[in-house]
Parts: structure tokens; sequence; C-alpha cells
């Protein structure tokens, strides 16, 4: 089923919505937020938790991508159940380590007011991928949003680790520059 049509099921309350998000997605966002939080259940326990937040925000919230959407709410719901439990003690490193690295490139806010909104941080970071080269986009997006390791990285794009270390390096620069000490 497409995703126009799942989004319609959405808007008509129609329980078949999550059954079809499910079947078109549900491997895919468990896979994630088992890397993320390195514990089956607590991955089951963020999709659930995703599925019924879904189910509440549409509508009236109308995604463009209901997968970019629902990778990005898993992600942040696994993050936070990660940090809540402490995940480094089960194998939550991956998601540490590629935060620290991706903290050194992006600018604390001063304070709350300063922040940008989620919405216009998550344009400005499209933008940044977009304008990468399709090979680097693509180390950044699986560091950084699906969180594998340098060396899965390198597996699944059949180069060598050193050049992924190289690459996510130089793009982390890159970030910097493009957002040229603005807050994110």
């Amino acid at each position: 089923m497409e995703d126009a049509e799942i989004i319609g099921l959405y808007f008509a309350r129609d329980e078949r919505a999550i059954r079809e998000t499910g079947s078109k997605y549900g491997a895919a966002l468990s896979r994630l937020a088992e890397r993320i939080t390195g514990s089956p259940q607590d991955a089951e326990e963020c999709v659930n938790d995703v599925m019924l937040s879904t189910w509440n925000a549409i509508p009236p919230a109308k995604p463009q991508s209901l997968f970019a959407y629902l990778v990005t709410a898993v992600r942040n719901t696994a993050i936070n159940l990660a940090v809540r439990s402490k995940a480094e003690k089960r194998g939550g490193n991956q998601m540490r380590l590629a935060l620290d690295e991706l903290s050194e490139s992006l600018p604390a806010p001063d304070d709350v007011e300063t922040a940008l909104s989620e919405n216009e941080a998550a344009e400005r970071m499209r933008k940044f991928v977009a304008s990468l080269p399709k090979e680097t986009g693509r180390m950044f997006i699986l560091r950084y949003v699906y969180l594998l390791s340098v060396k899965e990285i390198a597996e699944k794009m059949g180069v060598g680790v050193s050049k992924v270390k190289v690459t996510l390096h130089r793009t982390r620069r890159a970030l910097k520059d493009f957002l040229g000490g603005e807050e994110l």
C-alpha cells in the first residue's frame, strides 16, 4: 500500500492504518530502535509508542514522507528511552559515540530562547545533507541517523574503514562551516 493511502486511512480513523504501517515499515523501525536501545524489548516498546503517537498525530499532521516521519519519531523515542535506561550498560555505545562526534560540529544554543524549533533545525540538516555528494550523504545518514558503526558503514558501502572515518570527519567540519556558527 502506498504512503498516501495509509495516511488516508489515518485521516479516516481506520485502524487498518496501524496494521498497514506496521506491515510496511515495522521491521525497519524495530531494527533502528533496537540498534539505539540495544534491547529487543525496548525496541518493541518504542515502535508501539510511535504507532500510538502517529495515530494521535495524524490528523491533523499530514507528513510528506510517512517513512521519514516514522524514522524520526522512532529515533527520538529510542534515544530518550536509551538515555533514561542508561543504554551504555547494554550496548548502546554507538549512540553515545555518534552523538559525541556530532556534538563537536553543532554549536549549543546559549539558552532556550535562541534555539530554533525542531522543524527549522531538521530543514537545515536536510539542506546540508542534500548539498553533499551522494556517497558522503549516505555515509552521514548511516552514521548519524541509523547509528551504524564506521566498520558497518564501510562493509555496507564496500569501502575502507579509513575512507569512512576521513569522510565523516570532513563532513562534520563541513557541517560546522555550513552552520556558520549559527545555533541549531
